[in-house]
């Protein structure tokens, strides 16, 4: 799948690149030396007729992924995510990517339908709508359920997108070992890992059931935050290539305009978008990592509608600690803190100078507080950080980097609808509350219920893992046949117990 016979697709793919002007500034992301470039343009130049003009009002890349189509258009989405790929400034042109193709016909759509879910659509809707929004994996249908009366949303693949999506998979592996062969420099941004981080995002889309379950765990997660609410998942109508939801009416947040006259407070929105993000992202470790305008809308309450959960952010409770100890840090300027929590958590290299480090941060963070309200961008400290992170050898944290992406994201909605909040201010509450619940006594506690609820599971094992771990120790150390070692094993065996009963009577007080 990933040999020669992609090749044309490649030439195409170059020759898109040229014609479009997208090739040198990709060319300059992933850093070739000249001879690299000389190389590449030489050969792909006398071919860009071959290539698609595309729009040409868009900037040089996203005209180029958008002609070539969907798999182009959603690589260029998640490139748009990993800025310590692709830099800065071409992740934010790649946002302007709007995911917007013609749609499929709606009798098409129907086939599916019927297709997935084993029956007419007649029998399941009184009304099934021409396409409402059609993006490069699925279109959106309005429809009305024939039982109830409600009105849903019914989100359907297009039809040949999973071969379509691997047959360009499988070229963006040849451009990716190509680039590999011929650009030393840009091994760095691990483009085969790259891709292959795509490769699994697509799939994970490409099964609406897993899209229905994120859904599911999201709302469950937030049900009793004020202010925000989800449509509801409606699974018997939903199958792998086929999502029902309740339909969510609302006004969609790009409308500024139109939410001010509705009578919404929107300071209070801009806050509560920001402080609804930083609350999944620290409180669950569950978050949607895709909240631009288009997947939010304003409930006629005021509630804050989130829409398309294909894309999710995940984070593990350290590394959530982290992350909120890093931010607290900067809301309380105390950079030595923060220069020793990514030590600690050893983000940057114990032999680095964690002095030097705390002084790079403080002239990260106090240029930031010196401004006034209208003036403090999450965005731009965290541009700076990324610049002092990587001079002091800080490797690549994809988890992080998608949360921080998420971050500017977020505050981008957030100051559309009051220009002059104080991202700081609104941050404040929501992170010291995590970190009075999760760093602490409590959370001390908390840690050794869990701690003890593992070792009260493992209790039964423990004497036998223990005894394994004794034979294969005394094995290595003497090959001739041997005793077992009994008395060794039976003090373990009773180690073993009594960390049990501890741990029982840990959680027990717990």
């Amino acid at each position: 799948m990933r040999g020669p016979h992609n090749i044309w697709r490649l030439i195409r793919t170059g020759a898109t690149l040229e014609r479009t002007g997208a090739m040198p500034v990709l060319l300059d992301a992933v850093e070739a030396p000249r001879l690299t470039r000389m190389a590449i343009r030489g050969l792909v130049w006398p071919f860009q007729w071959l290539g698609l003009k595309g729009d040409e009002t868009l900037p040089p890349v996203p005209r180029a992924l958008q002609a070539m189509g969907p798999a182009y258009i959603k690589f260029g989405q998640v490139l748009s995510t990993r800025p310590d790929v692709v830099g800065s400034g071409l992740a934010v042109e790649l946002r302007v990517l709007q995911d917007k193709l013609p749609p499929f016909p709606v009798e098409v759509a129907k086939a599916e339908v019927e297709k997935e879910l084993g029956r007419p659509v007649d029998a399941l809707f009184s009304m099934f709508s021409e396409p409402v929004a059609a993006a490069s994996i699925a279109q959106v249908h309005q429809a009305q359920l024939r039982e109830s009366g409600d009105f849903v949303a019914v989100k359907v693949l297009r039809p040949g997108i999973e071969r379509a999506f691997q047959r360009d998979i499988d070229t963006f592996y040849l451009i990716a070992s190509f680039l590999d062969a011929v650009s030393p420099s840009s091994r760095r941004l691990k483009p085969l890992d790259v891709i292959e981080h795509f490769e699994g995002v697509v799939l994970g889309e490409l099964d609406l059931r897993l899209e229905s379950a994120s859904a599911s765990e999201f709302a469950a997660n937030t049900e009793t935050d004020k202010g925000f609410t989800l449509p509801r998942v409606r699974w018997a109508l939903s199958a792998r290539r086929v999502m029902t939801l309740d339909w969510a009416e609302g006004i969609n947040a790009a409308e500024v305009e139109a939410i001010a006259a509705a009578g919404h407070d929107m300071t209070q929105l801009a806050q509560r978008v920001l402080q609804l993000f930083l609350k999944h992202a620290l409180r669950d470790g569950f978050f949607h990592a895709d909240m631009h305008h288009g997947n939010l809308k304003i409930a006629p309450n005021g509630d804050i509608i989130a829409l398309d959960f294909g894309i999710m952010g995940h984070l593990d409770e350290y590394t959530r600690r982290v992350y909120a100890e890093i931010l607290f840090g900067f809301i309380q300027r105390d950079y030595m803190r923060v220069a020793e929590v990514h030590f600690e958590a050893g983000y940057v290299p114990a032999d680095r100078d964690v002095n030097a480090f705390a002084r790079a941060l403080r002239a990260v963070g106090e240029p930031i507080f010196g401004m006034n309200a209208e003036q403090i961008s999450m965005a731009r400290l965290l541009s700076y950080l990324f610049e002092v992170t990587e001079r002091f050898g800080m490797e690549t944290r994809t988890e992080l980097i998608l949360l921080q992406r998420t971050m500017v994201v977020v505050e981008g909605v957030a100051r559309t609808f009051d220009p002059r909040m104080n991202i700081w201010d609104a941050a404040k509450p929501v992170v010291e509350t995590y970190i009075a619940d999760s760093i602490g006594p409590r959370a001390m506690i908390a840690d050794l219920q869990r701690t003890a609820r593992v070792l009260g599971r493992f209790g039964p094992r423990l004497p036998a893992l223990a005894e394994s771990a004794l034979i294969r120790l005394s094995e290595e150390r003497d090959p001739a046949p041997r005793a077992r070692p009994w008395p060794a094993v039976g003090w373990m065996a009773v180690g073993a117990g009594l960390a049990t009963a501890v741990a029982a009577v840990i959680a027990g007080i717990a």
